[in-house]
């Protein structure tokens, strides 16, 4: 089993985890030819695609959805708020109604030989998820755009491989920068964005001794860096009330505009 990102941040998102039979994009928020060239990063094309799960509506996470899978006729999995929130966008063309798949929270979906587990997560779109995906004994959790973490959150991504999770912004940056006050309250809220330091603190709740890698992902591009991302977040784990230092662990921040290396989950 192996998980990618092929872009991650707040201007476009696609995710591909899969394993040697079945391989899945979750995301396609960036154009159908930046898709297609992260897929034949990984050795594959659009046509392996078994299946697309989408966390939610917001255009970073669905913009180049409508040009993939009329072109592959992929199956598109999401809950039926996303869906019907999807064909109201526009901004995706005509897709075929058999195309869409609903999901359920807190239910498992099998897609071949992987388990695929949604989350509930605060989010201000219509029924957002976060997508757990297992094969066999290995998990892996894709973990996004949610304003707040609570004990569900926290139960639901424990036991854990990998964890891809969300670092949006710094919160001195987002409060001093240029957005309008409205948008900096919308992301600071209980159901916008997850900051760097409450990233960390998540992820101090959920840490195991078996956790093989961390991504952090959905950066903000106007309100964070990279490294200060890294940096806040890895000190959260150090200093936090957990046995764990942050050098325990192999962490990496998801590129903005191509694939960050392959995981492959031993």
């Amino acid at each position: 089993m192996r998980l990618c990102s092929i872009a991650s941040g707040s201007s476009g998102n696609c995710i591909y985890v899969g394993s040697d039979a079945t391989h899945l994009l979750v995301d396609v928020g960036i154009s159908g030819k930046r898709t297609e060239s992260g897929l034949n990063y990984l050795g594959l094309t659009g046509q392996d695609i078994d299946g697309i799960l989408i966390t939610h509506e917001h255009a970073d996470h669905i913009n180049g959805l409508g040009v993939i899978v009329r072109k592959y006729g992929i199956p598109i999995y999401a809950t039926k708020g996303t869906i019907e929130a999807i064909k109201r966008s526009g901004g995706v063309g005509e897709i075929d109604e058999g195309l869409f798949h609903e999901v359920y929270e807190d239910e498992k979906l099998i897609i071949k030989d992987l388990a695929i587990n949604p989350m509930k997560v605060a989010h201000d779109a219509a029924q957002p998820v976060a997508y757990r995906v297992s094969y066999g004994r290995k998990k892996v959790a894709i973990c996004t755009d949610l304003g707040h973490f609570t004990d569900y959150t926290v139960d639901c991504l424990r036991g854990m491989d990998v964890l891809f999770l969300e670092a949006n912004h710094d919160v001195n940056m987002l409060q001093v920068g240029p957005y309008p006050y409205y948008l900096k309250q919308r992301i600071l809220g209980d159901k916008g964005h997850l900051s760097n330091e409450n990233s960390g603190r998540l992820l101090s709740r959920v840490l195991h001794d078996g956790v093989q890698s961390i991504i952090l992902g959905h950066l903000s591009k106007e309100n964070n860096l990279p490294e200060l991302a890294y940096e806040a977040v890895r000190m959260e784990i150090t200093l936090g009330d957990n046995p764990y230092n942050a050098n325990d662990f192999r962490m990496q921040v998801a590129k903005r505009s191509e694939p960050t290396p392959a995981i492959q989950i031993a």
